[in-house]
């Protein structure tokens, strides 16, 4: 018999194995937004949802960014802002469970270990033959039961840990997309929020410094306003290229919002990151983007505009982003194509 959690535990997973291909075959990003209303819909809960993506998808509408957003907001947000950590919170009680349950099968080998050990001090203590044979047919009982319980387990087992790994890996890619910009494939405000407390939390650990980096594209509204947003992602992308390639190993990079990007640079002085940040700006201004079939349309140079602010005792994320957004205004102001801390 199947306990009530064995099935709700069962139910989620079957939820989670419909919803993922099912967001794949219609080209759906796995997005924390679009994974839950997904799961939503496979739940069957929100009759409202499934009226609208049945009718979508009856009428060949193509599921775009904006189509998924405005699922998002209508179904999900609207009626509960917590049920994307509702769902993620589920999912991950059911991989718990399934680990619980594969230790709970280590355990059972366990106690029959602890049975032969107790058999063992039996008979070193007994002299009757009688008594003999009913440990030895003990023994013989507990080991086909072991037999027989290792049989009907290990296909159990086996789909197990295939669920276990199937579900970690949908968990991790939903966690790398939220925390990923899909434009330009970096890091996103999100990320950054969780990395620069863990930077400076380590620097003030550590006693070291760490320096922040805010990078705004100069002028980039007129590359919209002139060229269209196609022209102005790729912009976007060309600057986020740049950055990832200048720099190191241990530096985190991340596209806040807009035409904003920021930099972490851990282990770095403020002489040092003053250094960074003019070799990123040469770096960015040195090529001229073209456009078009025959590239004979050219953007000109790009520039960015850098603030730039250290770590200083008694500073938290909200400190330290400030006087870096301030050096970013004093560029900006100067002149823009230039860095002040």
């Amino acid at each position: 018999m199947f306990s009530a959690e064995d099935k709700e535990l069962d139910s989620a997973a079957q939820i989670l194995r419909l919803a993922v291909p099912q967001m794949s075959a219609l080209d759906i990003p796995v997005t924390p937004e679009n994974y839950t209303v997904w799961y939503e819909y496979f739940a069957g809960t929100n009759l409202d949802l499934n009226r609208a993506i049945d009718g979508f998808i009856a009428n060949g509408v193509v599921f775009t960014k904006e189509v998924n957003t405005s699922l998002y907001k209508n179904f999900i947000q609207e009626q509960s802002p917590e049920v994307i950590e509702n769902v993620q919170i589920e999912t991950q009680i059911l991989i718990n469970s399934l680990l619980n349950k594969i230790v709970q099968l280590s355990q059972g080998t366990a106690a029959f270990s602890g049975s032969l050990a107790e058999f063992g001090i039996k008979l070193q203590s007994s002299s009757d033959i009688n008594a003999l044979n009913q440990l030895v047919d003990g023994v013989i009982d507990e080991m086909q039961n072991l037999l027989l319980n290792n049989q009907n387990m290990e296909h159990s087992l086996s789909a197990m840990v295939q669920e276990v790994q199937s579900l970690k890996s949908e968990m991790e890619n939903l966690s790398l997309a939220a925390m990923t910009d899909q434009l330009t494939s970096l890091y996103n405000r999100r990320a950054y929020e969780f990395a620069i407390q863990d930077h400076i939390h380590l620097a003030q650990e550590q006693h070291s410094r760490c320096s922040l980096l805010i990078i705004d594209i100069d002028k980039f509204k007129a590359f919209n306003d002139t060229y269209g947003h196609q022209i102005g992602d790729k912009v976007l992308a060309y600057v986020a290229l740049a950055l990832k390639q200048c720099v190191r190993g241990d530096d985190f990079v991340a596209r806040y919002g807009g035409e904003e990007f920021v930099v972490l640079l851990p282990n770095t002085h403020f002489h040092d990151a003053l250094q960074v940040a003019e070799t990123l700006r040469e770096r960015i201004s040195e090529r001229r983007l073209t456009i078009g079939k025959d590239k004979k349309l050219s953007l000109g140079a790009i520039t960015v505009s850098i603030g730039l602010a250290s770590l200083q005792e008694g500073d938290n994320a909200e400190t330290l982003f400030s006087r870096a957004d301030k050096a970013l205004y004093e560029a900006k102001s100067d002149g823009r194509n230039c860095v002040r801390g």
